[in-house]
């Protein structure tokens, strides 16, 4: 089994920060793809960044210059600083990631069970 454990949400004013960490455990042999992705009431599940094992980043464009995605890939554990969080911002964020788990295996999605952050104006 893998886990996904998220941690870091809460409550902040607009213009604050937060800093999401999301540690995966269990059966791992290695780690692709990580990222975080969230959903906000009434809405799709939708990307915010993603970084691989090399640590080439992606981001939406409604986070860029304001979020940063970052790994430590010995700790199996992915980070996303938030920075002059808006309102729209707030959303459960959940973390993904695509896991191998032997060297015989493909690799597979894993999902965290998520983290609220709320952003208050």
């Amino acid at each position: 089994q893998v886990q996904l454990v998220e941690s870091g949400g809460g409550l902040v004013q607009a213009g604050g920060s937060l800093r999401l960490s999301c540690a995966a455990s269990g059966s791992i042999f290695s780690i692709n793809v990580m990222g975080w992705y969230r959903q906000a009431p009434g809405k799709q599940r939708e990307l915010v960044a993603t970084i691989t094992l090399a640590g080439t980043t992606n981001s939406a464009d409604s986070v860029k210059g304001r979020f940063t995605i970052s790994r430590e890939n010995a700790k199996n554990t992915v980070y996303l600083q938030m920075n002059s969080l808006k309102p729209e911002d707030t959303a459960v964020y959940y973390c993904h990631a695509d896991v191998r788990r032997s060297v015989l295996s493909g690799y597979a999605p894993y999902w965290g069970q998520g983290t609220q952050v709320t952003v208050s104006s």
